[in-house]
């Protein structure tokens, strides 16, 4: 059902998963130092609010079934979803739910304070913009990425244009300064039902293969929350490697 207006409580911080990823099939369940990218995920949305407002949503069994051995809630949505955001909707429409956060499910270290910050930034602007997180980029091998979404805003921190390219370039095509995208998001049930209600991906969407650029296409406003760097995303299997040393190094920091 279409809303207007939405009830501050009535949300949740929703992990979509699947299994079939083209760059790393299986990957929610990829092992980190002994615990699954799922859980890890879900561990740190926990910290955020409380675990009764945190699902996974996933099509898949195998998923759903290693989530509910730690116990996670889970929603069962379709196979055909094209993106995470699809996958937010259903969960938002099927549990009736008046807005949420979506937290990518590739995020192990994601921070709860900035999830807290994009849920303040949303309620702050009373749900009328989408919200992002964006970080600034250190290094040069981070902005030529092209598993790394890099943006540009106007002067109020609204999104313009997010790209796998290196932007914003100069002459040089060296590093100046350059953002990227935390895959941290909130959005109302109304957005998420604009965001649905198209044929298939919209046209930038599709070429760059980033799904908030749907809204910005659909001149629904993004807003842009601050946040530090720092975390680490597991877009490809190589990256296993590197969250386990990074998840080691914590557990022992922690220990000490």
């Amino acid at each position: 059902m279409h809303r207007d207006a939405f009830d501050a409580d009535n949300f949740a911080v929703v992990i979509p998963a699947r299994f079939q990823s083209s760059r790393f099939p299986g990957k929610p369940l990829a092992d980190i130092a002994g615990t699954s990218l799922i859980e890890r995920v879900w561990r740190q949305c926990i910290q955020a609010v409380p675990a009764d407002q945190v699902i996974v949503a996933t099509d898949d069994p195998r998923i759903s079934d290693h989530c509910a051995n730690f116990g996670a809630q889970v929603e069962m949505t379709s196979s055909t979803c094209l993106t995470g955001t699809d996958r937010v909707q259903q969960t938002v429409a099927q549990r009736g739910l008046d807005w949420a956060i979506n937290v990518q499910g590739d995020e192990p270290f994601v921070r709860p304070e900035d999830i807290v910050a994009v849920r303040d930034a949303f309620l702050s602007a009373g749900g009328s913009h989408v919200i992002n997180a964006m970080a600034p980029i250190l290094t040069e091998e981070e902005w030529l990425s092209r598993a790394v979404p890099k943006l540009v805003f106007d002067q109020h921190d609204q999104l313009l244009y997010m790209s796998r390219a290196p932007i914003p370039g100069n002459k040089a095509m060296t590093l100046a300064e350059a953002w990227k995208q935390i895959c941290i998001y909130a959005f109302s049930s109304a957005q998420l039902e604009r965001f649905v209600n198209t044929d298939g991906k919209t046209r930038f969407e599709a070429i760059e293969d980033i799904e908030i650029l749907r809204f910005v296409e659909q001149a629904v406003p993004v807003k842009m929350v601050r946040v530090e760097s720092g975390t680490i995303a597991v877009d490809f299997p190589e990256d296993v490697d590197r969250a386990t040393d990074m998840a080691r190094r914590i557990a022992s920091a922690r220990s000490q």
